[in-house]
């Protein structure tokens, strides 16, 4: 017999987290599932979160993320959840061991990139990262807007040659 309601299939964005790959270099990133209750999981499909002073540590052997914002839901009572609880990750003993592992080595950081449905279940994008330098930040910018510039020029020329004319 089928479930009363089809799960949804699919990848549904709700947050991500854009200053992090500003701030940080991306080492390694990892999947981890979220530990919620009802009325958090009902707030992040009206797409309420963000992921902005968020970062993961490990305690007691278990990864936990800390100040992720998931706004309180609007229609909850008494039962509502505290928008910035520690919430905790779930991840594969092993994982979690080669997690640590990078980051007993030092200058490493977890950070959330994004959060995210997938197929039906509440998931984060967490990464291994290091900090960026003022100067790498600005080395970053300089790049990508040079890397904008070459694109914008490309485009230019081959719309030239497609109008017929030649460009030289």
């Amino acid at each position: 017999m089928e479930a009363a309601t089809a799960r949804e299939r699919g990848r549904t964005l709700i947050a991500s987290n854009k200053k992090a790959r500003h701030d940080y270099t991306i080492l390694k990133t990892y999947e981890a599932g979220i530990v919620l209750v009802g009325t958090e999981v009902k707030s992040l499909r009206a797409g309420r979160a963000s992921l902005v002073d968020a970062f993961a540590q490990e305690r007691d052997g278990e990864i936990l993320l800390y100040g992720l914002h998931i706004a309180e839901y609007g229609f909850g009572t008494w039962t509502n959840h505290a928008p910035r609880r520690t919430r905790k990750l779930l991840l594969h003993r092993v994982e979690i061991a080669r997690i640590l592992e990078k980051l007993r080595d030092g200058g490493a950081t977890l950070v959330p990139l994004s959060m995210y449905f997938e197929n039906g279940w509440a998931k984060v994008e967490l990464a291994l990262a290091r900090g960026k330098k003022s100067y790498d930040k600005r080395q970053t910018l300089a790049e990508r807007d040079a890397n904008r510039e070459i694109a914008r020029e490309l485009g230019r020329r081959l719309k030239g040659q497609r109008r017929g004319q030649r460009t030289t």
